[in-house]
This record gives structure tokens, sequence and C-alpha cells, in this order.
């Protein structure tokens, strides 16, 4: 689903639609995580410091990510690819790949174009934005025809023409060939991916090994045996946050991993999951990063366990000079849970780990409390003046519901809009204390009764991509 986030965002705000609109950290330190196509017109992309972006197109809407409704559509589409096929492979919240002969659809290019438009008609109707379509005879060629089909489109690569459709391609477009292995071939007078296979499997596994060499030569000619799968098991969950400032203060960083061992752990329960291997990471105020672990003696999810192990492993960690990132994760998952009982009881006498930060979690707006962005929740409530992050969904008792476009000085402008409004809300100030003024739920895309997979639906503004092998 190409550009998902920042399509989604103007799917929701008639405001933006046809706007540049970027989504991501918007702090000094954040990160772009996806641009819209109107704001790519000036350079920006994903992974691009959001400073930089800023500067690129200064009159884009900067918004904080919504994970929760990402989250919601993201169900949608993967229940109606679910319908084509039980070998389904998500790769992410936007991405899969979906094996239709496993579903029983006819290997003629008419009968799977027609399954592919049906998609496209099914993913608006039920989502409010749009999909495209790549299909081919191997996930590599399905990928390459979804990007080809981008924005709201359909690519179907027949059978007997793969080759003459790579041949120009620069190698990069090849599954696993990254920027050193890009590099490497680059200066063995390798661009494209035709000159790979006129290379040879000798030459490529003289140039990077015997396992990398032969799978891309492989692939340089087209073969791609790489089956759909349905089921790929999570290693690991983890959570970060980059901070606007950096931290110096021991106890504060203490306290930040201590809530951030607290999100972790709830994403693990969300999964069914519990863990044995507690890892920090800690990027310090010259880029360096360090990483520590520990090995509990059973997987956990217990939010005191975790929060145990990571203060011990903060103890080995000089902070001193400054800290831009915090980040704790679990490893080593399993499906049941085996409790650390000495833990437990120490947490119950009250002598046990760091205090617990307590407050009250907002999924879906893209910032930890420190706040530039990286994590994907806001921070915890608490004494001070509330804080409003651009994006944030706010419900006003007597203008209804909203979306903040901004804050500073004291005050948060709001747009009074939803994503059924003919025509942009209304702007309107208030104060950042107003106790009118409150947090709300990300509100659906389509109109409620509007329309699902079997009618039609309002379809609203938006592009995005489903890969179909």
């Amino acid at each position: 689903m190409d550009a998902f986030y920042a399509s989604v965002e103007q799917a929701a705000k008639p405001s933006l639609r046809g706007k540049p609109v970027v989504v991501g950290g918007v702090g000094p330190r954040g990160v772009v995580a996806t641009a819209s196509y109107e704001a790519r017109v000036f350079g920006v992309h994903s992974a691009m410091a959001t400073a930089q972006a800023r500067r690129l197109c200064p009159n884009a809407a900067y918004l904080h990510p919504r994970f929760s409704l990402y989250r919601q559509i993201s169900d949608t589409v993967m229940e109606l690819l679910g319908r084509l096929s039980p070998l389904v492979e998500p790769l992410s919240l936007d991405e899969a790949f979906v094996d239709l002969e496993a579903g029983g659809v006819e290997g003629s290019s008419a009968a799977v174009r027609a399954v592919g438009e049906k998609l496209r008609r099914d993913i608006r109707a039920a989502t409010g934005v749009s999909g495209s379509v790549g299909l081919a005879g191997s996930k590599m060629l399905a990928k390459i025809a979804s990007e080809q089909a981008k924005p709201d489109g359909l690519v179907v690569i027949e059978p007997g023409t793969e080759l003459e459709l790579l041949g120009p391609m620069p190698v990069r477009t090849i599954p696993g060939v990254g920027p050193a292995t890009a590099e490497a071939l680059r200066r063995a007078g390798i661009h494209t991916v035709a000159e790979t296979a006129e290379a040879g499997e000798a030459e490529l596994v003289r140039l990077l090994g015997k396992a990398h060499g032969a799978s891309l030569y492989a692939l340089a000619t087209g073969r791609d045996d790489r089956p759909v799968v349905a089921e790929r098991d999570a290693k690991s969950v983890s959570v970060e946050d980059t901070f606007a400032e950096d931290l110096t203060d021991r106890t504060r960083v203490r306290m930040e991993l201590a809530r951030l061992a607290d999100r972790c752990v709830r994403r693990l329960r969300e999964a069914g999951r519990s863990g044995r291997t507690v890892v920090i990471k800690v990027r310090r105020y010259d880029f360096s990063t360090l990483t520590r672990s520990e090995t509990l003696r059973g997987p956990t999810d217990d939010p005191a366990v975790v929060r145990e192990a990571v203060a011990r492993l903060l103890e080995g960690v000089d902070t001193s000079e400054g800290v831009r990132l915090l980040g704790v994760g679990v490893s080593g998952l399993a499906d049941f849970t085996q409790e650390d009982l000495f833990a437990q009881a120490r947490a119950q006498e009250g002598d046990g780990g760091p205090a617990v930060v307590a407050g009250v979690d907002v999924d879906g707006a893209g910032v930890g409390a420190g706040g530039a962005g990286g994590g994907d929740e806001l921070p915890e409530a608490g004494p001070g003046p509330r804080q409003w992050f651009p994006g944030l969904d706010v419900v006003h008792a007597e203008f209804g519901r909203g979306w903040v476009q901004g804050s500073g000085l004291g005050r948060v402008t709001v747009r009074f809009e939803e994503p059924w409004s003919e025509v942009p809300g209304r702007v309107r100030t208030f104060a950042v204390d107003d106790p009118a003024l409150e947090v709300g739920e990300p509100v659906p895309l389509l109109r409620p009764g509007a329309g699902g997979p079997s009618g039609e639906g309002s379809a609203l503004p938006g592009e995005g991509g489903v890969t179909a092998a």
C-alpha cells in the first residue's frame, strides 16, 4: 500500500486531499515514515530526517502516525486477501504476497486479472483507500509488477515476458541487493539485471560468495521458487523513542526505560506471546549505539520482571554525556509463560526494580514521552499542561470531532471535519487546557453502513498496493 500512512491521512482529512502530507516524527530529530505523492515531488521520501523534509517542502502537513487506525485498515485488507487464498504472507502493515493458485484461481491471464480487479474494488469499498496489485508467476516478479502498478493500478506480467522486462532494470530491483552488493557489482561493471545474468553464476559467486551469488544469479534469470509462507513468526518485540533533547539525568533515563519496558510488554501480550531475553538499546549523544541483553530463567510477560531486567542492564551503561535514543526489546519468544516467582515476590513486597511510570496510553500518535517520534504512543498523562500533537484526533464538547493542526504558546488549533465531510472543515483555536477539548478515537474512513466488500461503498481518495503471486 504505497504511501499508506499518508494516503490514509488524506482520506481521513478532506482538507489535506491533493496536498503534500508527511507522516512521521515531527520533532527536531524526527524521521519521515511516509510521504504522499504530492510531497515526493519536492524530494521528500521515507527515512529522511523530518528537518530536511521541512526544508524541501515547508508547506506540507506534518503529522504524527496513528497506528491504531492503520492497523484497523491493514486488518481489513488482510481479511480480504484471506478470502482469496489460505496462503497469505504479510510483509508489513501495508504489503502481502498471496498464492492465488492455492486459492483455486485458474492460471489464465484473464482469470487472474479479473481476481485482481475485483480485489482492488473490494479494498476501496471496505477501507476508503485504493490498492495497486501486481500479478505474476513468482514473488519477485509480483513485487516488481505491484511497483509498476502504483498508484492505484494493476499490472500482470505475462509468462514468457519476464527476461525482457527484467533486463534493463537496475540491479537494485532484485530482492536482497542492497547498497553494499550493488557497489560490489558496480565495481565489476555490472549495473543492470541483464548484465547480472550475463556475468554468469561462477562470476557472481566469486564476487559475492556461494549462497548470495547463486541466489542472485537465479533471480536475475527470472527463477524465483520461494513459496508464499502463511505464517511468519515474529522473533522479537521491541519499542524505542528518540528524544528532542539529550537525556543526561540518570533518573530520567531509568524512568524512560521503565516506560518503554511497559510498552514492550503490552505489545508482547497483545501478540499472545512471552519472551526469555530482555534487550536495551542506548544511542548516545555522539550517535554511538550500545545494546545490552539478559536471558531470564524462563519466558515471561510480566512487566515487573522486564523492568527489573532493564534496570540491571542499565547499570553497566554510562549515560552521563547524554542519550538521544532508548529502546527496549524482548526476544526468545514463546507461546507460554514461566514466571519468575522470585521477581514477582520482590515486586509484591515493594523492593524490586524502578518505580512504575503510571499514566494513560493513547495509541497511534507516533511519539513517546520525550517527544521527537520513533514510538507509536503519546506521552503518559501527568502534571502540567496537556500536549497536542499534529494529526491527533480530538473531540470538543461544542464543535464535535476534529484533528489538531498545531499547537504552541499555550494555544492549540483544531480543524473540525470528518472523512465524509463534503468540504474542508472550519478551524478554531483554543487554550491548551480548555476543559471542553479532549483526546478522541480515530474515526473510520467510511461512514457507518456506507459499504463493504460486497457493496459499492463510498470511495475516498488514496493509494496503496497489494502484491499477489
